[in-house]
């Protein structure tokens, strides 16, 4: 029997035979795609076609398939150093730089010897061309599976789900549970490199933007350092997976979590400063992405300044913006306020020089209703006093090219996740900032989950630009996530998830983000300190 398919990529109709898969499909388009949505839902390409579908087909430039080559070089990375290494294998994959997968060996620290003779056995899996396989098995036999490879955590994470059945990926012999989904065969993935670095190693991937090359090496050692401390603070907390959170919620000893992950956040800003201080720095910038929480961190980080003495006045960039009229469209024809062109910078360079040198300054405000500038209040400086500025090109040294360089102290900010799902699983920065911007959204500007799903991608673009490739400038970095926090999110959010039709373009997102909140328990806001960090997303922060 045919079954009718929508291919929405080009909006034709196929028809192939009841219980065919889209692997054949996607082949003969001459492009290396990935994964496919089906009627909204991301599928394998191995998703059997049981009725009349719409099919949407993607690869690796898009973010779905991004994480579904990264996910799917994980598989082959595993299986290659359960083939070279058998039990000594006992490699975590935990954060991304530049998207390439930063992973550790928890058992010892491997060669790049030892590396080169996995990227070896990896080349070999590939040429084999093993089918991956999806399974659904019941969940004895999942523990059975997960004990046999050591995966503890993933055991533990199924204490918590409530089913019957746990899917899994089956290729050769070789058996993983990874959040996927994952490509067909593991002769897609043919672009990958093993590489020792900062006490762990670098798995390598595709550059979405440049087919058939490796994505870029960045040695970003700030934001390394940061993991690090990521690290150190799962340690102190014995949370480092989802499994470990959920156990910690049922033994009753949350709130004492709770207390010391905001302990720890107030610990860095007491250093932060304290260096301010010591340094006498007077002007303070704080950047970071959206949804990083730069807004408390300034007010914050100003309470501590005033224990030490020191008075802190807080100044908007978005205040220096060029009337919209004035702003030249990009290359798309939009006005975007994100672009630094957009920020009037001789004028704030000229009212920062004034105010340091003891002028009086008016300083300007921008109406976003009328999208003009107008005159705003009028400040100076005494001795003590201390500039706080927020904004994404704080971090960007053409802001500030007119100061003196000895006045000036970059922050930069970010939810740097210190939280796994698994072993295996990483849970992606991105999703805890969108998980909080829509939290927010709702809460304060009465948007629905689509809507901030739709502009989501150009709030991506716009850090691609503005933000990470200054991070590095930063006097310091301070990650305002907390381990306990998606649990606080998941009894707000998913109410406004379940709001996303399944007709619209935005339900495929808001769907997995479903998916991926199941893995957690939920914990009651009231729980949460009123001057913590994630008061700004949830309401009821201290600070007005």
């Amino acid at each position: 029997m045919k079954i009718p398919v929508t291919v929405l990529n080009d909006k034709r109709t196929v028809e192939l035979e009841q219980g065919e898969d889209l692997v054949a499909l996607a082949k003969s388009r001459g492009e290396n795609i990935l994964l496919a949505t089906v009627n909204g839902e991301i599928c394998e390409l191995t998703t059997k076609i049981m009725y009349p579908s719409k099919v949407e087909f993607m690869d690796i430039t898009t973010s779905y398939g991004l994480r579904c080559y990264q996910k799917s070089a994980v598989l082959i990375m595993l299986m290659a150093a359960n083939r070279v290494l058998g039990n000594k294998a006992m490699i975590w994959t935990e954060h991304t730089v530049n998207r390439n997968l930063f992973c550790q060996n928890k058992g010892e620290q491997l060669t790049q010897e030892q590396l080169d003779e996995i990227k070896t056995e990896m080349k070999r899996i590939v040429r084999e061309n093993l089918k991956i396989e999806k399974m659904t098995v019941p969940i004895e036999r999942a523990r059975m599976i997960f004990k046999e490879y050591g995966l503890e955590h993933r055991i533990k994470a199924l204490q918590y789900i409530k089913t019957q059945s746990a899917s899994i990926y089956k290729a050769g012999n070789f058996y993983e549970y990874l959040y996927g989904p994952l490509v067909p065969e593991t002769g897609f993935i043919q672009v990958f490199d093993l590489v020792r670095y900062n006490g762990g190693f670098i798995l390598r991937i595709e550059d979405p933007h440049a087919p058939g090359q490796l994505c870029p090496m960045k040695d970003y050692k700030k934001i390394c350092a940061i993991f690090d401390e990521c690290n150190r603070w799962s340690n102190i907390l014995q949370a480092d997976t989802v499994g470990a959170l959920n156990e910690i919620i049922c033994s009753g000893k949350i709130s004492d979590l709770i207390l010391v992950c905001e302990a720890l956040h107030e610990k860095k800003l007491v250093e932060i400063a304290d260096a301010i201080t010591t340094q006498n720095k007077q002007v303070v910038l704080v950047a970071g992405p959206s949804s990083s929480g730069k807004t408390t961190f300034a007010k914050r980080l100003g309470v501590q300044l005033r224990v030490n003495g020191k008075k802190p006045q807080l100044i908007s960039l978005d205040d220096y913006y060029f009337d919209k009229d004035k702003i030249e469209p990009d290359e798309n024809g939009e006005k975007n306020f994100e672009n630094l062109e957009a920020l009037d910078i001789h004028l704030f360079n000229e009212n920062l020089n004034d105010l340091l040198q003891g002028k009086t300054v008016q300083l300007p405000e921008f109406n976003f209703i009328t999208g003009k500038r107008q005159p705003g209040r009028t400040i100076s400086l005494e001795k003590n006093d201390v500039l706080i500025i927020e904004g994404i090109h704080g971090l960007n040294p053409q802001l500030t090219n007119e100061l003196p360089e000895d006045v000036v102290y970059r922050i930069y900010i970010s939810a740097l996740t210190q939280l796994n799902l698994d072993e295996h699983n990483r849970i992606p920065t991105t999703d805890t900032r969108i998980l909080r911007r829509m939290v927010r959204d709702f809460r304060t500007r009465g948007f629905d989950a689509g809507e901030t799903i739709e502009i989501w991608p150009m709030v991506l673009d716009g850090e691609e630009k503005n933000i990470y490739p200054y991070q590095e400038n930063a006097d310091v970095i301070f990650n305002s996530a907390l381990i306990y926090e998606l649990c606080v999110i998941k009894t707000l959010v998913e109410p406004v998830l379940f709001r996303v039709q399944r007709d619209s373009r935005e339900y495929t997102e808001a769907n997995r983000l479903l998916k991926f909140l199941n893995s957690f328990l939920p914990l009651n806001s009231e729980l949460v300190p009123p001057n913590s960090l994630l008061r700004e997303f949830i309401g009821g922060s201290c600070f007005k």
